[in-house]
C-alpha cells in the first residue's frame, strides 16, 4: 500500500514523461483500479505484459525522481507550509488570549481559514 502511494505520487508527476502505452496501463491499474488480467483483456495483450509494463513504468518514475527530485521539493514544501501554519496559529491563538486587538485578531483567523479551504485544507474549528 505505501509503495503503492509512493508510485502514485511519482505517477502524479512524472507520467507525462512515460509513453503513452506506460501511462494507459499504469493509469488503469492504480486510479481505475484495474487487475492485470482485465487490462490484459482490454489490450489485447498478456498479463505477463502489463506486468512487466508496470514494473517498467515505477523503474522509470524512480529513475526520474532520482534525476529531479521533485517529491523531496514537495515533501520539503508541505513541511514549511505545516510549520508556518501552526506558528500563525498559535499566534492567534497568544492573541486571543491576550484579549488584544481582537478585530484583527478574528480578520486574520477568517483569512487564513479562508485561504485553507480554497487549497484544500480540512479547517477544523475550535
Amino acid at each position: 500500500m505505501k509503495d503503492d502511494l509512493h508510485f502514485l505520487r511519482l505517477w502524479d508527476l512524472y507520467s507525462p514523461l512515460l509513453t503513452a502505452t506506460q501511462r494507459e496501463i499504469s493509469d488503469l491499474y492504480f486510479n481505475y483500479d484495474l487487475s492485470l488480467g482485465e487490462i490484459a483483456e482490454q489490450k489485447g495483450v498478456s498479463r505477463q505484459s502489463v506486468s512487466d509494463c508496470l514494473h517498467k513504468c515505477r523503474k522509470q518514475l524512480e529513475k526520474y525522481d532520482e534525476k529531479l527530485r521533485f517529491t523531496k521539493l514537495l515533501a520539503d514544501g508541505d513541511r514549511a507550509f505545516s510549520a508556518y501554519m501552526t506558528t500563525v496559529t498559535r499566534w492567534i491563538a497568544a492573541q486571543k488570549e491576550k484579549g488584544d486587538n481582537e478585530e484583527s485578531v478574528c480578520a486574520l483567523e477568517q483569512s487564513l481559514s479562508a485561504v485553507l479551504k480554497e487549497n484544500g485544507v480540512e479547517v477544523i474549528e475550535n
